[in-house]
C-alpha cells in the first residue's frame, strides 16, 4: 500500500479540467454532479472510490461530435472500468473521444464504423504505449479496462461495449405509468455461458481457455472478462514473459489473441417514451437489478439520480456484510475494495423535443470527467503493482 501511495500523489487543484462544466462535489470517497444540461436533455453523474487508486474513469461530452464545428452534434458518454491499475482507463478517457471526433469528421457522419474505428485506434495506441514502456514498466502489459460508450446523435442512440459495464434504458409504458428496463449493452464476462461457448469455439484446442477458479469463471484462470482495451499480456505473446510477474504468465505460449478489443455495438432508434439511459460500471450491477435501478430513477426527481443509485448500491453492499451504511462510509479506500468495487453511474435523461433537432443545432460544448479531475499522462503510476485481475 505504501509503495502505491509513493507512486501516485495527485495534487488536487492543478489538474481540474479547464473550459469544462466540472461543477461536481466531493463527499469523502464519493464525487457527484447531481444535475447538468447536455444538448439532448439533462444528466446526473456519481463516482465512489473503493480501490486505493480510482480505477473507474468516465466522461460526458456534449456538443460537437467532430473535429470540425460543422457537426454533427450530440452527446457522448463513456464509462471505463479499469483493472490491474488505473493506467488503461485513464488512457481511454484521454483518447477515445478524440479518435471518435476525428473519424466522424473523416466520414462526415456518426456511424457504427466510426465507433469501431475509434475503439481500434485507442487499443492500438495503448498497445504501442505498452511496447514503449516494456523495458521500464513491463507490468503495464497486465493493466486493462472495460469500455462502455453511448452516443446520442439525431434520433439514434449508439451503444458500444467491451467487458461487463452496462447500459440500461428506462422506457415509459403509457398504459400503466410504469417504466420498463431494457438492457442495451452486450456483456463479455466468463460467468455468462454464451461467452464461455464463444471462447471455446475460438480456441478449440485449449481445454483451459475458461477455468472455474474459487467458484468464479475466468479466462485462462486469470480474468473474468473476454474483451477489453489493454490486457496486452493476453493479446500479444511477446508481452507474456519475464519480467512480467509470474502470476500473469501462461505456461504455454499462445498463437492468437486470447482476449479481444472488438466491441459489441448496437443502434437504437429513440422513441418519445424512451426517457433515460443508465450507464454504469459493474460495481452498480453487482447490487442492483436493471429494473431496480430504473425504478429508483423513475420514482424520484432527476436531480441526484446517479448519487441515489450509488447510495442504494452501497446500502446493499453494507447489508450483505451485516453492517450499517454509516459504518461502511468510514472505511478508507483500499480497504473499502473488500466491501464493494469502484462504482460509476451516469444517468442520461432524453428530451424528445431536443433529440429531434439536436444533430444539426449548435450548442455549447460541455465536458465533464467523473471525479472532476483530469490527470495529465505524466501522472501515471509507473511502479504500480497490478493486483489479481477481476475485470
Amino acid at each position: 500500500m505504501n509503495l502505491l501511495k509513493a507512486c501516485f500523489r495527485p495534487r488536487s487543484d492543478r489538474f481540474i479540467h479547464k473550459n469544462a462544466d466540472t461543477g461536481g462535489h466531493q463527499d469523502g470517497l464519493l464525487w457527484y454532479k447531481d444535475t447538468g444540461q447536455h444538448v439532448n436533455g439533462e444528466f446526473s453523474m456519481a463516482v465512489v472510490q473503493a480501490n486505493n487508486l480510482l480505477e473507474d474513469q468516465s466522461q460526458l461530452e456534449s456538443g460537437c461530435l467532430s473535429t470540425h464545428e460543422s457537426g454533427p452534434y450530440g452527446t457522448f458518454v463513456g464509462v471505463y472500468d479499469g483493472h490491474g491499475g488505473p493506467e488503461t482507463s485513464r488512457y481511454v478517457n484521454d483518447h477515445l473521444f478524440q479518435h471518435l471526433k476525428r473519424f466522424t469528421y473523416e466520414q462526415q457522419s456518426m456511424s457504427v464504423d466510426v465507433i469501431r474505428k475509434a475503439y481500434q485506434a485507442t487499443e492500438e495506441g495503448f498497445s504501442s504505449l505498452v511496447a514503449r514502456q516494456w523495458p521500464m514498466t513491463p507490468q503495464l502489459a497486465a493493466v486493462g479496462s472495460c469500455c462502455l460508450v453511448g452516443v446520442v446523435c439525431g434520433t439514434n442512440l449508439y451503444v458500444a461495449n467491451l467487458g461487463d459495464s452496462r447500459a440500461v434504458l428506462g422506457r415509459a409504458i403509457k398504459e400503466t405509468e410504469e417504466y420498463l428496463a431494457i438492457q442495451l449493452s452486450a456483456e463479455h464476462n466468463a460467468c455468462i455461458e454464451s461467452v464461455r461457448q464463444e471462447l471455446q469455439l475460438l480456441h478449440p484446442d485449449d481445454s483451459q481457455i475458461v477455468v472455474l477458479k474459487h467458484n468464479v469463471w475466468r479466462v485462462k484462470g486469470l480474468i473474468q472478462i473476454s474483451r477489453s482495451i489493454g490486457d496486452v499480456y493476453l493479446k500479444k505473446a511477446e508481452f507474456n514473459r519475464e519480467p512480467l510477474y509470474p502470476r500473469f504468465r501462461l505456461r504455454e505460449p499462445f498463437k492468437k489473441p486470447i482476449l479481444s478489443a472488438d466491441p459489441s455495438i448496437s443502434v437504437h432508434r429513440l422513441l418519445p417514451h424512451d426517457k433515460f439511459v443508465i450507464f454504469a460500471s459493474d460495481g452498480l450491477w453487482e447490487h442492483l437489478t436493471n429494473q431496480e435501478a430504473v425504478d429508483i430513477v423513475q420514482k424520484h426527481s432527476r436531480t441526484g439520480s446517479a448519487r441515489r443509485l450509488v447510495k442504494t448500491a452501497l446500502q446493499e453492499a453494507a447489508k450483505k456484510r451485516e453492517m450499517r451504511y454509516s459504518d461502511l462510509k468510514k472505511i478508507d479506500r483500499g480497504v473499502r475494495r473488500h466491501f464493494h468495487d469502484d462504482i460509476t453511474v451516469i444517468v442520461l435523461f432524453l428530451d424528445s423535443n431536443l433529440i429531434s433537432k439536436a444533430s444539426s443545432v449548435k450548442g455549447p460544448n460541455i465536458s465533464v470527467r467523473g471525479g472532476g479531475i483530469n490527470f495529465p499522462s505524466n501522472t501515471l503510476a509507473p511502479c504500480t503493482t497490478p493486483t489479481e485481475t477481476t475485470g
